[in-house]
């Protein structure tokens, strides 16, 4: 807000000036207004400077914001091919302007300057053409995969993807902590941008969600004993998110950690390793086999008439027949049933009648 106001001053200033010397302009075309010499300067000066405040933040502050946030999104490495190419083009630009100029009027005072620009962007196109070109010759005659520099290197862990949805989770930075992910954590700048996007909504909870993801991020990089690199790598033909990770997964040969059914789905039949965090969830949940013996605390009724409801430690419902009577109370029970669903482990029980 401080720099849109600082921009808005100086483009009044600006703009103020130039009214002034069209004012001058405007007594020579207009010979009948010298007679009222100081009003025409004060009021073009008036309105130059009015123009100035008002479209100056448009003309200059909000299209380098527009070109920072493009340049963001660029790789590193398109980003510098595109500068060597367009500074090989100008400089062949350059070589043939002088040629271009000797010609007659009017082709040698535009053809220098069309020659030059046509030779920047040539420059460009080609540069990037290049990287990409060179990036598959190495890929398939004779380079080496991110699997086989593991090998050589000694590093025995593949790379893991993080997708959104599992760092707005946030069980990862827990997960992190234990020592049970081994090897490099690499989240994309494609899912960085879609957690600020998110952060930005004007939906509370979605701006909530994309915030507590970006702080999940920054406590990753700050306390977890997993190194955590971000990425610019991105394959500029696909759009979507999740088909982004999937292509990088299969480059870098690396595995992706989610929470999302379908993207897990859609790997695997592609052939990608994922790591689903609710599947570990589900994975390491109290195994009870039906027989067994445990108290629970009945917190609710049941769907059912005379049943009550409650949970163990890590979250497993448990549905206690006869249990409705005694919600509030903590009540020896004996497994009947243990039923795997969809959200998980649901484990029915009966009282103990001792």
């Amino acid at each position: 807000m401080k720099n849109d106001l600082v921009t808005r001053i100086i483009g009044a200033v600006v703009f103020l000036l130039a009214g002034l010397t069209l004012s001058d302009q405007l007594l020579l075309w207009f010979p009948a207004l010298e007679a009222h010499l100081m009003l025409t300067r004060i009021i073009s000066s008036l309105l130059g400077a009015v123009i100035g405040f008002i479209v100056s933040p448009a003309i200059s502050i909000r299209p380098l914001r527009r070109l920072r946030h493009t340049v963001q999104q660029v790789p590193i490495q398109t980003l510098m091919s595109s500068i060597i190419g367009l500074f090989l083009g100008l400089a062949l630009g350059a070589l043939v302007a002088y040629p271009l100029s000797l010609l007659p009027r009017p082709l040698g005072e535009f053809l220098p300057f069309l020659g030059a620009v046509l030779a920047g962007y040539l420059g460009v196109m080609i540069a990037t053409m290049r990287a990409d070109i060179a990036h598959t010759i190495r890929e398939r005659f004779g380079g080496k995969t991110q699997a086989e520099c593991n090998e050589q290197t000694g590093v025995a862990h593949r790379s893991i993807l993080l997708d959104t949805s599992v760092i707005i989770d946030g069980r990862i930075a827990d997960i992190c902590t234990t020592g049970f992910i081994q090897g490099e954590l690499i989240v994309p700048l494609f899912v960085l941008n879609e957690l600020q996007h998110i952060a930005d909504s004007a939906d509370t909870l979605r701006r909530n969600r994309g915030r507590r993801g970006l702080e999940i991020l920054r406590q990753l990089q700050d306390s977890s004993p997993v190194p955590v690199r971000i990425t610019d790598e991105d394959d500029e033909n696909v759009k979507e998110v999740d088909d982004k990770l999937i292509t990088l997964a299969r480059k870098l040969d690396a595995h992706i950690l989610t929470n999302d059914y379908n993207l897990n789905r859609v790997a695997e039949l592609q052939g990608v390793a994922v790591l689903n965090v609710n599947e570990l969830a589900n994975s390491v949940k109290t195994v009870l086999l039906p027989g067994e013996s445990f108290s629970i605390h009945v917190i609710q009724a049941g769907k059912e008439m005379d049943q009550g409801v409650g949970y163990l430690d890590d979250g497993t419902m448990v549905v206690v027949e006869d249990g409705r009577a005694y919600i509030g109370q903590t009540v020896d029970v004996t497994v009947s049933k243990v039923l795997q669903t969809a959200a998980g482990r649901m484990i029915f029980a009966r009282r103990d009648y001792a």
